[in-house]
């Protein structure tokens, strides 16, 4: 044994109270092993669309379909474009629409492969996401069959559409947008109209050059309601096809943006411009000729959220595509690691890949983890996403219980659409620097990467937005759950009735009880058993619901502006609420895609990868435990300690586990190691006389 194995030793003894900790992988391993560990890993990691994820990483080989540089902006437009019809040859598109509206209904395979695209171009994901995931959902999950033609002409590129919802003046706050859509009985037409400067739809895909349609939400008016009846959809003939405006809609371009180039966002207004009646999007509310307005859903607000609900496939894909973007540069900066050697312990010894550099590999690993575990969760969302669509309930005639389901959707999307966005902006910058001047060339497309992924974190609801979103949605289950209980009763309520009650479904269901049967607590217990993982951060999630729900409780018997107060002093709470949510539900997807590998080797590496996410999370979250008393300075302490063990472990697996997540090959034709040419001096310089 080495000494670096007796301190790994040590210091992982240190946390497993003296039971079996995990095995040190200190060896380089055999091409042939780590080819197999690497298959291994990929299957669970691609999940339940393998083949679809196989036939995207084909498409993405070729070489035209690498994202190219410094290109003028119009010619960057034209590009991408033209690449959408490669996307439709892989039959991508079809996937989001139903048989009736000429798709197959394979919405997994649909929402894989859009993730899939954002391995090697967000302008292009961004762009397929705006044609099919937007503007196409918007017409074939909010329409009817008088709309069926228009979906058909979407999903074959020979209708391009914008999904016009954001304005000026709000974007979060949808409920609140000022357009506005007037019915006139005599000519059954809609007059749309942008009665305010901030009304104008603002940030719009596709508005500034290809769209010639839009799907445009406004507060909807018949004659005799002064009243709105609040948000609905109307499409609307915005561009002649020589590409000129319709008379009546004034269009605007954003210009040059920080990234994503390629996708020609631009601005929108209406000046009393009539559409026919027949272009309100009716599935859940319809207008007849006369004017009047009927809708299968009484309640506004639930009328609202239904339509909203049946637009989630947008934010689930912007959190995947931001994950596969991650995974790229983790890939790039990795593969550079292992690579690239600088510093040596003594003159006569060669000097070290970066990978053997400790805090490189803390750099690095810890990111991997989290990354795979990010994969993990948005996979269990996407395979949600298809249970519900292949269910086929109604969105106007749901029970309690699915339309709990939908709302817990909706919340895990808008959860790990910021985690996963996050996540990507943090990564994507610490991977630039971590390959010095090399990840600085555009060549490398590091530099690509982070300008066209930072619009992310705000792209499909701002973060902050988001996390909030999936808070609430959690404290909604706690009121339900025990709304009338007092803040006494809820203490001796407890906190294990508490955690069964509102611990969300997931696929680590059986595993999980199977652990909680199984686990006995002490002061003792390691680190390295995964029912203590899972208490541990169970517990955290637990312990911030309940202090949130007493900071709250004082608000039910106050008038609104007074609890508003209350609500808005507690966000930060909220947010902390949601983020262990997160973090709980992604370590629980761990647990899932574990069970389902073949290989002993696989098992290895990949428990050692699940606890460095479980320990990044300790060290990060120490202060909360200490004050919780859930663990001690000492245990924090050793913690930190097995965390910088375990990167030295997996460091030799360090490419093994970037291989596995399968970026497309041509992404990883770098010129990072390739030698330079012998440059030719453009000129000579004399100081006295200056250059010849």
């Amino acid at each position: 044994m080495t000494q670096q194995d007796n301190n790994v030793t040590e210091a992982t003894t240190s946390i497993s109270g003296g039971k079996e900790a995990p095995e040190i992988l200190s060896n380089q391993p055999a091409p042939e092993q780590a080819a197999e560990v690497a298959r291994d890993l990929q299957r669970v990691l691609d999940g339940e669309f393998p083949e679809a994820r196989a036939t995207m990483r084909e498409i993405l080989n070729d070489k035209t379909m690498r994202p190219l540089a410094g290109l003028p902006l119009e010619e960057a437009r034209a590009i991408t474009t033209e690449k959408l019809f490669k996307v439709l040859e892989s039959g991508l598109p079809h996937g989001v629409f139903r048989p009736e509206q000429g798709g197959t209904g394979k919405i997994g395979e649909s929402l894989v492969s859009i993730e899939m695209l954002g391995h090697a171009d967000l302008s292009l994901m961004v762009k397929s996401g705006v044609q099919w995931g937007l503007w196409g959902s918007a017409v074939g999950n909010l329409g009817t069959e008088r709309h069926y033609k228009l979906v058909e002409d979407t999903i074959n590129l020979r209708a391009l559409g914008c999904f016009a919802m954001t304005e000026r003046g709000h974007g979060s706050d949808v409920q609140s947008i000022e357009t506005t859509a007037h019915y006139d009985p005599e000519t059954q037409e809609f007059i749309l109209n942008s009665p305010t400067a901030s009304s104008e739809k603002f940030y719009i895909g596709n508005a500034a050059r290809d769209g010639r349609w839009a799907a445009v939400f406004c507060q909807l008016y018949t004659p005799g309601n002064e009243e709105s009846h609040g948000v609905h959809c109307i499409v609307a003939r915005i561009r002649e096809e020589d590409g000129s405006p319709i008379e009546g809609v004034r269009l605007g371009d954003h210009g040059h943006k920080g990234g994503l180039i390629g996708v020609d966002n631009g601005t929108m207004m209406f000046d009393h411009y009539r559409v026919p009646r027949e272009n309100l999007l009716n599935r859940f509310a319809d207008v007849d000729e006369a004017g009047n307005y009927s809708s299968a859903i009484e309640n506004p607000n639930r009328r609202f959220f239904t339509m909203l609900g049946a637009l989630v496939r947008g934010r689930v894909t912007v959190g995947a595509a931001a994950g596969a973007a991650t995974r790229t540069a983790l890939d790039i900066a990795t593969t550079y690691a292992n690579l690239r050697r600088q510093f040596a312990s003594d003159e006569s010894l060669p000097e070290k890949r970066l990978i053997e550099h400790r805090k490189h590999r803390l750099r690095l690993i810890p990111a991997i983890a989290k990354s795979y575990g990010l994969q993990f969760a948005t996979n269990t969302l996407i395979s949600r996403v298809t249970e519900l669509d292949r269910r086929g309930v109604d969105p106007t005639d749901m029970t309690k219980e699915q339309e709990a389901d939908q709302r817990e959707l909706e919340a895990h999307a808008a959860a790990l659409k910021a985690a996963n966005t996050r996540h990507a902006t943090d990564t994507i910058q610490d991977m630039r620097e971590a390959c010095g001047g090399a990840g600085y060339m555009s060549e490398n497309l590091l530099t690509s990467i982070k300008a066209d992924s930072d619009i992310f974190t705000t792209f499909e609801g701002d973060n902050v937005v988001m996390l909030q979103l999936a808070g609430k949605e959690l404290m909604t289950g706690f009121a339900k759950e025990l709304g009338g209980l007092k803040p006494l009763e809820m203490v001796r309520f407890g906190l294990d009735s508490f955690g069964s009650l509102l611990r969300r479904r997931t696929a680590a269901d059986a595993i999980i009880q199977n652990l909680q049967d199984t686990f006995t607590d002490s002061e003792e217990t390691s680190l390295f058993d995964p029912a203590n993982q899972v208490k541990l951060l169970t517990e955290r999630e637990n312990r911030l619901m309940l202090s949130l729900a007493r900071r709250l409780s004082p608000a039910r018997k106050m008038d609104v502006a007074d609890a508003a107060e209350v609500v808005d002093k507690a966000q930060d709470h909220l947010l902390a609420v949601a983020e262990a949510h997160v973090d709980r539900i992604i370590f629980e997807a761990f647990l899932d895609a574990e069970s389902k590998l073949t290989t002993l080797q696989g098992k290895k590496v990949f428990e050692q990868v699940r606890d460095v996410y479980f320990l990044s999370l300790i060290v990060d979250n120490a202060s909360w435990y200490l004050e919780q008393n859930l663990l001690s300075g000492t245990r924090t302490k050793a913690a930190r300690a097995a965390l910088n063990d375990l990167v030295d472990s997996l460091g030799p697996w360090s490419q093994t586990l970037v291989d596995a997540f399968g970026v497309p090959s041509q992404l990883r034709e770098l010129s990072l190691m390739e030698p330079y040419e012998a440059m030719t001096p453009v000129c000579e310089f004399n100081p006295s006389k200056g250059p010849k």
